[in-house]
């Protein structure tokens, strides 16, 4: 298997199949294929693993694309952002925020997996799901916006907006600290939560995360005024958020520091 990513802001990637070799996609990310790819939609071990897997993000279905002759399949993202190839050994695994996972060779496993605590579900805004990438095989994963990736040294933390962590392995510890300080709850605009990531391990991060964008394309629809009342909304929520967390504060541990 040879493959290309090509482009800058909406990127695809080119895989090149020699007879029998096999990879596979959630469904609807195929963009274009050559005469002799064969395609296969299924549920990837059952419908059990397919309801699975669309709890984690993804799709009920998979396909599965095989090479009856050399070929040519690519597969494109739903939004602009980057393509990630990770070429993963055998047992090396990746833990990917929904939607990330594009496509695989057909040695990778895709699965889910679970926040490793119980605030970080709840609070940091992704939810208790997310997906396990693992190998043997190269795994093409999609980030939104550009890609900044860190390797965090044991101990060092990092706070982060939850939706900028795209993937990381499993050695990078998830957790939740609150913000600190009335203002910045109530006009900060970063939530009440902050995660909080702490190495080893490798993180990559999305400077665009995909709410973002959503938020921003509603908010410009003709006849939104959504515009003209988000003062009065960020206050009420603040104001809420603030409540909410001083109920909280003791049940989930430290608030975090003014750094």
């Amino acid at each position: 298997m040879r493959y290309d990513v090509s482009g800058t802001v909406m990127q695809t990637v080119s895989i090149q199949l020699d007879r029998g070799e096999q990879v596979y996609s959630q469904t609807a990310a195929m963009a274009w294929m050559s005469e002799g790819i064969v395609m296969d939609t299924h549920t990837g071990g059952g419908l059990f693993a397919g309801i699975k897997r669309a709890f984690s993000g993804g799709s009920l279905f998979i396909t599965d694309f095989t090479a009856e002759q050399p070929g040519e399949v690519a597969f494109a993202p739903r939004f602009p952002g980057k393509i990630v190839a990770m070429p993963l050994a055998s047992g090396q695994s990746l833990i990917c925020r929904k939607e990330t996972f594009l496509c695989a060779e057909k040695s990778v496993q895709l699965e889910i997996a679970w926040q490793q605590r119980f605030g970080a579900g709840l609070f940091a805004g992704e939810g208790f799901i997310l997906q396990r990438v693992t190998g043997p095989g190269v795994a093409f994963l999609d980030l939104s916006g550009e890609v900044i990736e860190k390797n965090l040294r044991p101990g060092e933390r990092l706070r982060v907006h939850a939706g900028h962590i795209g993937m990381q392995e499993p050695s990078v510890q998830t957790d939740i600290q609150m913000v600190r300080g009335f203002r910045n709850v109530i006009f900060g605009g970063e939530g009440l939560f902050l995660a909080t990531l702490t190495g080893p391990g490798k993180i990559w991060l999305q400077s665009m995360p995909i709410m973002n964008l959503a938020e921003e394309i509603f908010r410009h629809m003709p006849g939104n005024e959504t515009a003209s009342e988000g003062v009065g909304g960020a206050v009420a929520t603040g104001v809420a958020g603030a409540a909410i967390g001083g109920i909280l504060g003791g049940m989930f541990g430290g608030s975090g520091d003014d750094s």
